[in-house]
């Protein structure tokens, strides 16, 4: 990312860096701790007092703690650099265990769905203090978890913004579950709980089918969204020397990290020149930081569209 700081300052610089990055990491980890080790707690309490509402929150408790347990490992593994067996270091991981985590989350709602349309029609017991009292203590792991998150550089790192976001509607799943609780416990609702649930299900579905979708886009190897491969064609293409381009793919190693291959054809321009130019193109204007390029020699001038080369 950043290379032009490389001149005299630069080591007091990383330094800085380094430290930016382990706040960031000790902040995924805390919060992945919390929610874990309160995730569990809920399902517990959830069994116990019969309440589905505090399933499902558990059920996106189990989502949130997914995503920062990956963002915390994408952080580490992002520090181990490429083996010679996996050239791409490991950051393939991140996106298997994002779909695997998409996955979990649907069934996790398809249970909660099918749940919640049997107490609908026979509504049960539920032990609403005990909800109230779980759900409330999930809130306030919840708000604490999205303070510690704050802390960290939620605008600068990706992961650490998604995992906020993750956390903020954990936090609607608790509020969700501890209305719910009180409805039951001063009405005697019991429709309410699985009212809850279903909402918070809803959410769950919605969270699991974009982590799914993403993560299967790239290991398809979609092209990336953000890349629109005509302009990337038509840019190269206008290069000065270069004729053709063709063999064009651009695919995704994982999330925001782009990757193009492709053969150039030049007449008489100077091969480094080409390289470097079109490199430098792919980097500027589309972003991608790793890009392969054959480029190749046409002996007998050009048949370009153009009639002759620029």
């Amino acid at each position: 990312m950043g290379h032009h700081h490389h001149h005299g300052h630069s080591h007091g610089h990383h330094h800085g860096h380094g430290h930016h990055h382990s706040g960031n990491k000790k902040a995924l980890f805390l919060s992945f701790l919390l929610i874990a080790g309160f995730m569990v707690v809920e399902v517990i309490g959830g069994f116990l007092t019969n309440s589905l509402a505090l399933l499902s929150d558990a059920g996106h408790m189990l989502s949130d703690a997914a995503a920062l347990g990956l963002s915390f490992f994408a952080l580490k593994l992002g520090e181990k650099q490429g083996s010679k067996s996996k050239t791409f270091g490991y950051k393939r991981f991140e996106i298997i265990a994002a779909a695997l985590n998409g996955i979990t989350l649907i069934l996790i709602s398809a249970y909660i769905f099918y749940e919640a349309i049997h107490r609908f029609f026979e509504p049960q017991e539920v032990q609403s203090m005990g909800m109230v009292t779980i759900s409330t203590i999930g809130l306030i792991v919840n708000i604490v978890a999205a303070w510690i998150l704050m802390k960290g550089d939620k605008d600068d790192n990706l992961n650490v913004r998604s995992a906020f976001l993750h956390v903020l509607g954990d936090l609607l799943g608790s509020v969700g579950a501890i209305v719910a609780g009180l409805l039951i416990l001063l009405f005697g609702w019991t429709i309410a709980d699985p009212i809850a649930s279903v909402i918070v299900a809803v959410l769950i579905i919605i969270s699991g089918w974009r982590v799914t979708k993403d993560s299967f886009h790239v290991l398809m190897e979609g092209t990336p969204e953000q890349v629109e491969i005509e302009k990337v064609k038509t840019a190269l293409t206008n290069l000065p020397g270069v004729c053709d381009v063709h063999d064009l793919h651009v695919w995704t190693i994982t999330s925001g990290y782009p990757v193009l291959s492709c053969h150039v054809v030049i007449s008489d321009a100077d091969h480094d020149e080409v390289l470097h130019e079109a490199q430098k193109l792919l980097h500027d204007d589309f972003s991608i930081e790793h890009s392969t390029i054959q480029v190749e020699r046409k002996e007998s001038g050009c048949p370009s569209p153009h009639g002759t080369c620029n």
